[in-house]
């Protein structure tokens, strides 16, 4: 009966064990691969919110930036679960597949910063991006992982276009 019981325990406490997510926080490539890859799906496909959940430190935040019609300039402030609430209809009901086009990273001690150039589909088969812009994002390595802190990102528009330093990765 023992024996029974403490396979139960271990079986229950491998299958917590998110064991596929455990690469994706390795280093600093793999997680912002990861990021990308788990928001990015052809219309109709489910995303991995737990891988997603995964990625991000328990204080995490999302923020847009952007401008209205007037000119002013706002920004909007998500938690993990805010931003899944908000964005799973609009990337299941239309696809959506972000790429990252360039990068600069600046890393010192337990921090890092990538500065993530991006261009966004719907289908993986489209020849040209619907949008472009950048992903500021901020990290901290702890707990021999890497965690995503803050996401602050900004698309491009025709008054604030991408310069060409940040079109291409480092």
């Amino acid at each position: 009966m023992k024996s029974i019981l403490l396979l139960l325990i271990t079986v229950t406490a491998i299958g917590a064990i998110p064991a596929n997510y455990e690469k994706d926080v390795a280093s600093l490539d793999s997680i912002i691969e990861a990021l990308y890859e788990v928001i990015s799906g052809e219309k109709g496909e489910a995303r991995d919110w737990d891988r997603f959940r995964y990625l991000f430190h328990e204080s995490g935040t999302l923020r847009s930036v952007g401008k209205t019609k007037e000119g002013k300039v706002y920004t909007r402030a998500m938690t993990t679960e805010d931003y899944i609430k908000r964005a799973e209809p609009f990337l299941v009901g239309n696809g959506f597949f972000e790429r990252e086009i360039g990068r600069r990273t600046e890393q010192f001690g337990y921090i890092a910063h990538v500065f993530s150039t991006y261009d966004s589909r719907h289908s993986a088969s489209d020849k040209k991006p619907f949008a472009r812009g950048i992903n500021s994002i901020q990290l901290l390595y702890d707990n021999n992982r890497w965690w995503i802190i803050s996401i602050y990102w900004n698309g491009e528009s025709e008054a604030n276009q991408l310069p060409r330093k940040y079109l291409r990765k480092r």
